[in-house]
C-alpha cells in the first residue's frame, strides 16, 4: 500500500475522530433528517463512507484498545471495562511518534489501571489531555500532560479546543491528532444550547424488554427515562458534530485539508430498544455497527464514494501506519483498507469474529459469532441461552432466527466450522 503515497515527499497529517455509543445510522443523512450533522454529511461528501464498519467487541474499553492497537482483545487483555491495559501494548500513535510524528491524545482514554498513563512522560506522545474513567460532561477534571487541571463547561467543546490549540502548533513536522469524545455515552447530557432541541421528535417507543436474555441494572430507571434519554443522546450528538465542524474548517483555514487524512468513528454501537435491548455488548448490528467517514483528498480527490466491504476497529491502525509509509508490526491483526478507500478492486475478507467477554459488574453472557456478507452466527458461551443464526441479506434487522430451521441446518454447520477457523487464525 504505501506505493500509492509516493506522489509526493510529504507524509500526511493524520486525525482521528472517535465517539462513544454512537451507532452506524445515527448521522442525519442517514435518514434521519431532524437530525442536523451537517459536518458528518460534509466528510461523507468529500470523502468516503465505510457503510459496512464494525467492532470486534461492542463494549469501549476492549475496542478503544482494538483501534489502538490493530489486535484483538483477547491479544491486547484489554477484554472488557475493568481489565488494565498493558504497557507493552504498543499503539499507532507511538510508532507515529517514533518515526517524526507530532502525536496528541485529547479525550478519553477509558482504559482502567493505577491511573491514566503518562504518555508524554513516557516520551510516547507529545500532548495528552486526558481524564479519568467516564469523565463529566460539565467541568470535568482534566489531566494535561500528567498534571491535574481544573477545566469549565460542556467536556466536548473543552476537548475540540484543546484539540485545535494542538493543530495550530507551529511545526515543522507531520502530526497525528487522537481527538476521543466523551459523547454520547450516558448519562446523556447535551449543552445547554442543544437542550431540548428535538422534543417534537417522534421516537419509537422502548417497547418489550426481553425476559429471556439478562438485563443492565437499573433498566426499569431506563425504561421509564427512555424518551428523554434517546432525545438527550442525539442532542449530544450534534455537539460532537459542531466540533467535528470547527476541526475540518480550521484545516481550510489553514490550508492544511488537502494533505490531511481525517477519519471518524465509534467505538461501538447502541440498541434502542431493538431486540428488546438497551445499550450494547450483544452482536446484534445495532451493537456492533459503526459510522466510518475517511477524507484523505491526496488520496482520494473524488468524494461521495460508499465501500461496501467489512471494514473493522482492528484495521485502523494499519491504515494509518501505511498512510505514513511505515510498515505495521507482524503482530497487528487488521489490514489497511486504504485501496478500498481509492476504489481499488483488492481481496478482502469475507467473515470476521466477533467476542464479548464476561464483564463482572453487568450478566450478560460471553459471546462469540461470526458474521459474513449474508450471514451471521451467534453463539453464547457457557450459558443456557440457544445459538442465534440470522440472513443478513433478507432479514437486516435480525427478526427471524434460523437456529433451529432444519431448512437451515447446513449454513448453520458451515459457520460454526467458519467460526473455529477465524478462532484459529487469531490466536494469539
Amino acid at each position: 500500500m504505501p506505493s500509492l503515497l509516493r506522489t509526493s515527499a510529504a507524509k500526511p497529517n493524520i486525525i482521528f475522530i472517535i465517539t462513544d455509543d454512537q451507532r452506524y445510522d445515527t448521522m442525519g443523512f442517514m435518514d434521519k433528517p431532524w437530525l442536523q450533522t451537517p459536518n458528518m454529511a460534509r466528510l461523507a461528501r468529500e470523502g468516503v463512507h465505510f457503510v459496512n464498519s464494525f467492532v470486534t467487541t461492542s463494549l469501549c474499553s476492549p475496542s478503544r484498545a482494538s483501534f489502538l492497537t490493530g489486535r484483538y482483545p483477547h491479544c491486547h487483555g484489554v477484554i472488557n471495562n475493568f481489565t488494565p491495559w498493558r504497557d507493552d501494548n504498543v499503539t499507532f500513535l507511538e510508532l507515529l511518534h517514533a518515526h517524526g510524528y507530532d502525536t496528541a491524545l485529547i479525550g478519553k482514554w477509558h482504559m482502567t489501571g493505577k491511573s491514566v498513563p503518562d504518555l508524554v512522560g513516557q516520551g510516547k506522545v507529545n500532548r495528552m489531555v486526558s481524564f479519568y474513567g467516564q469523565g463529566k460532561y460539565f467541568d470535568c477534571p482534566l489531566i494535561v500532560n500528567g498534571k491535574n487541571t481544573e477545566s469549565k463547561g460542556y467536556i466536548t467543546d473543552t476537548l475540540t479546543r484543546y484539540a485545535i490549540e494542538f493543530l495550530g502548533q507551529s511545526r515543522k513536522k507531520p502530526f497525528c491528532l487522537y481527538l476521543s469524545h466523551k459523547a454520547v455515552h450516558g448519562p446523556f447530557k447535551p449543552p445547554e444550547r442543544y437542550s431540548g432541541m428535538l422534543k417534537q421528535v417522534s421516537f419509537p417507543d422502548l417497547g418489550f424488554i426481553n425476559p429471556n436474555l439478562p438485563q443492565i441494572p437499573g433498566i426499569n430507571r431506563q425504561r421509564k427515562k427512555f424518551k428523554k434519554n434517546i432525545q438527550s443522546y442525539h442532542e449530544a450528538l450534534i455537539a460532537v458534530d459542531d466540533s467535528l465542524g470547527k476541526v475540518l474548517d480550521f484545516l481550510d483555514a489553514r490550508g492544511m485539508a488537502e494533505n490531511t487524512l481525517v477519519i471518524y468513528t465509534s467505538d461501538n454501537g447502541y440498541m434502542w430498544g431493538e431486540h428488546g435491548l438497551l445499550g450494547k455488548r450483544y452482536a446484534y448490528e445495532e451493537s456492533i455497527r459503526v459510522p466510518h467517514l475517511f477524507r484523505y483528498p491526496r488520496l482520494v480527490p473524488k468524494g461521495g464514494r460508499k465501500v461496501s466491504e467489512m471494514v473493522l476497529n482492528i484495521d485502523l491502525a494499519p491504515t494509518l501506519l501505511s498512510a505514513a509509509d511505515i510498515a505495521p508490526p507482524d503482530i497487528v491483526q487488521g489490514r489497511s483498507y486504504l485501496e478500498l478507500a481509492t476504489g481499488k478492486s483488492v481481496p478482502w475478507r469475507e467473515s470476521f469474529l466477533y467476542e464479548y467477554f464476561k464483564d463482572p459488574l453487568f450478566p450478560h453472557p460471553p459471546i462469540q459469532a461470526v458474521r459474513t456478507r449474508e450471514w451471521k452466527y451467534i453463539h453464547y458461551l457457557n450459558s443456557q441461552f440457544p445459538d442465534e443464526l440470522y440472513h443478513l441479506s433478507v432479514d437486516p434487522k435480525e427478526r427471524h432466527d434460523l437456529a433451529k430451521d432444519p431448512a437451515h441446518t447446513s449454513i448453520k454447520k458451515k459457520l460454526k466450522v467458519e467460526l473455529e477457523r477465524l478462532k484459529r487464525k487469531y490466536a494469539c
